[in-house]
């Protein structure tokens, strides 16, 4: 398998949130008087395109913490 991270220093993502900022048009702050843009398309369809590759992705993130967004895809080598 092949292991991507990318991180942040942002505002970071509640424990209770890890799974539903990965459902469609869900955000961690979806209030009316968000304070942060988004439409809550872009986890979502990285999840499907990661899971489409037979792989699987996953956040490492607490509030005020910043981010670690992990994604595995299967790596076939050719010899």
């Amino acid at each position: 398998m092949l292991e991507i991270s990318v991180s942040d220093n942002g505002i970071g993502i509640p424990k209770n949130k890890h799974d539903e900022i990965f459902e469609t048009f869900k955000q961690v702050d979806s209030s009316t008087s968000k304070q942060y843009g988004g439409t809550g398309l872009g986890l979502a369809l990285a999840r499907q395109y990661v899971e489409l590759h037979g792989g699987n992705i996953w956040v490492d993130s607490e509030k005020g913490r910043g981010s670690t967004f992990t994604f595995t895809i299967p790596f076939n080598s050719v010899s």
